[in-house]
């Protein structure tokens, strides 16, 4: 069973092209007692039936274009699933295909991680041995132009036209730093295993891990990062920060799954719904990887839904101390539900609350100690250069360094100042 959390940030994982969100692929659920079972639907009368078949007539007899059966009928599916929340959401078959590819780890593409700019796609870093890398593509450039689109203001669709079938080709417009003209470059797709978890070792024996998202290989990657780094520290570090700034949230378990990497016991999350498979409580198993290890975590206001579930978590265990700003408020799971055809409904289904009870819906996480500079754009941690300097390029790194060294950092700090940065998003 796959819980999804929904997200808020226009970017996400690049094969998904929309927000982030936290699903689940519902199992068969235990039978609850009978005096607690809902009453069947009512079955569409004849009055509501006639309704809709007047609308419909109405509407491909009258309205000015043409409009196929099938195509109203999906836009009336899609009305009905998308006015009940801002989560819940109505998928035809490609964008269910869309999001069961988001949540692998793994896609067609050519493999850049990227966030958003003014009217372009600014490259964060082009994956290690990906076929963005071997184009030429490099960090820093800004994607100006598709397939000869401009990217223009609809950056959703911008990064959707990026996706497309293994062996196919895109054509990107890019500008670049020191040159006067647009580059231009074809770029083959292929299949490109994404990792949402960069860990680097900073100076003094601190480590640094930025978790972009949560999709099916975050928790395995986040422990495979943690064994290299002792092994290239030939010790545990004496502190880590843990960056969830601008994550829009991802696959609950493999929140949790981190989460119980960092605790010994306990809850981690507990849900309510109506049915018995929307009620339901996650909790930590023996056995922690950085036992005795301080953790200081790193959030502002587009942290949210699974990787709230992750803060809160450890702030309530007091495992972590939580810096920055206070988080989103996006406290509720969505279930995917396939329908026939290839298609489903993404339903909200659970509210979550933190070990301590709380429900984040709305009011989001404050931060233990509030910093109010904590944004920065994100950094290509692929290169040396940036891992070497990275505490002197981000104030909110420097700040919680001097946190993990027992100095409460200035709230009001004004280092990084002015800098603004999006989720990133992989294509």
């Amino acid at each position: 069973m796959k819980l999804l959390v929904a997200g808020i940030v226009i970017g996400l994982l690049v094969a998904l092209g929309g927000s982030v969100l936290a699903h689940r692929d519902p199992e068969p659920a235990p039978a609850a007692p009978a005096a607690k079972v809902a009453p069947p639907p009512k079955a569409l009368g004849a009055a509501e039936s006639a309704q809709l078949a007047e609308v419909m007539d109405r509407v491909q007899r009258e309205y000015v274009d043409d409009i196929r059966q099938p195509e109203l009928i999906d836009d009336a599916l899609r009305g009905l699933v998308n006015g009940l929340d801002p989560y819940s959401s109505y998928l035809d078959a490609e964008e269910y295909a869309d999001l069961r590819v988001s949540t692998a780890g793994t896609y067609a593409g050519i493999g850049i991680e990227v966030s958003t700019a003014e009217r372009a796609l600014r490259v964060i870093r082009p994956f290690r041995d990906s076929p963005a890398a071997a184009a030429g593509i490099l960090s820093g450039d800004m994607i100006s132009a598709i397939d000869g689109t401009p990217v223009g203001a609809d950056l959703d669709s911008a990064m959707s036209r990026m996706r497309g079938a293994r062996g196919s080709k895109v054509k990107l417009a890019v500008t670049r730093v020191g040159q006067a003209l647009p580059l231009e470059f074809t770029v083959e797709r292929a299949q490109v295993d994404v990792h949402s978890v960069a860990m680097v070792a900073l100076d003094h024996g601190y480590a640094y891990t930025r978790i972009t998202s949560f999709s099916d290989t975050t928790a395995e990657d986040f422990a495979t990062g943690i064994v290299r780094l002792r092994r290239e520290l030939n010790a545990k570090p004496r502190g880590v920060i843990i960056d969830l700034r601008n994550n829009p949230g991802g696959v609950l378990e493999s929140a949790v799954e981190v989460a119980d990497q960092l605790l010994e016991e306990g809850v981690i999350v507990t849900a309510d719904g109506r049915t018995p498979a929307a009620r339901f409580t996650m909790k930590a198993t023996p056995g922690e990887m950085l036992p005795g290890v301080p953790v200081v975590v790193l959030v502002n206001g587009s942290t949210a839904s699974a990787a709230e579930i992750l803060a809160g978590a450890l702030q309530d265990h007091d495992r972590a101390q939580l810096l920055g700003r206070r988080t989103f408020g996006k406290g509720s799971v969505q279930t995917v539900m396939p329908l026939s055809g290839g298609r489903a409904i993404k339903l909200t289904t659970s509210r979550y609350h933190t070990p301590s009870g709380r429900s984040i819906q709305g009011s989001g996480i404050d931060p233990d100690h509030v910093f109010e500079q904590i944004d920065g754009l994100p950094l290509d941690l692929d290169d040396t250069r940036v891992r070497n300097t990275l505490a002197s390029r981000d104030a909110g790194v420097r700040a919680a360094i001097e946190l993990l060294k027992g100095r409460k950092p200035d709230p009001k700090n004004k280092a990084g100042a002015g800098l603004t940065a999006m989720a990133p998003a992989w294509k």
